[in-house]
């Protein structure tokens, strides 16, 4: 099993998938290359994620929160969430609960199990062949150049009024 966290998480419109992106916690400390495992949610299940990672609270329990809240009264909580195979584009979780020290696996969505460990900050894991199998390499670099013409574009905008796309009419 290895220890993973969410790098990212792009939330699209409702007719095209969402993304979930994982990062092994090893590697999320090197500068160069890292490996990322993309997952393709729905956009209701990304809405449900991006509510978790934010912390947002609502007025009523939602449906990740009412679960939460049952397995509290029954003096359970998540232990950890497994992403433990791929099959295509198809992830398949475990989501491991621990009650008076017994544990007890559930199969389960991946968007689900995120959600849930996200909010009760329990671990995230993948098992080593989804990683070798649905990773991809991603290169982190920074060049300062690039980051110069950023901030004096930024600094046009900020700039730029209006008037300035007038003819002259002379």
């Amino acid at each position: 099993m290895v220890p993973v966290s969410i790098h990212t998480l792009i939330v699209t419109a409702p007719d095209s998938p969402s993304v979930v992106v994982l990062q092994p916690e090893e590697e999320a400390t090197e500068k160069r290359t890292r490996r990322v495992v993309p997952i393709w949610i729905g956009t209701a299940e990304a809405t449900q994620l991006g509510t978790a990672l934010e912390k947002a609270r609502f007025s009523r329990p939602m449906t990740h929160d009412l679960f939460l809240d049952a397995l509290t009264n029954l003096d359970a909580c998540i232990d950890h969430v497994l992403i433990n195979d791929v099959k295509g584009s198809t992830f398949f979780a475990r989501l491991t609960l621990r009650q008076h020290g017994r544990l007890i696996e559930l199969d389960a969505r991946p968007s689900d199990a995120l959600a849930l460990a996200v909010r009760q900050k329990a671990p995230i894991f993948l098992d080593e062949s989804v990683l070798e199998k649905a990773s991809f390499p991603f290169v982190f670099r920074k060049n300062p150049q690039n980051e110069e013409e950023i901030a004096q574009f930024h600094t046009f905008l900020e700039n730029i009024a209006p008037e300035d796309f007038k003819e002259d009419s002379e």
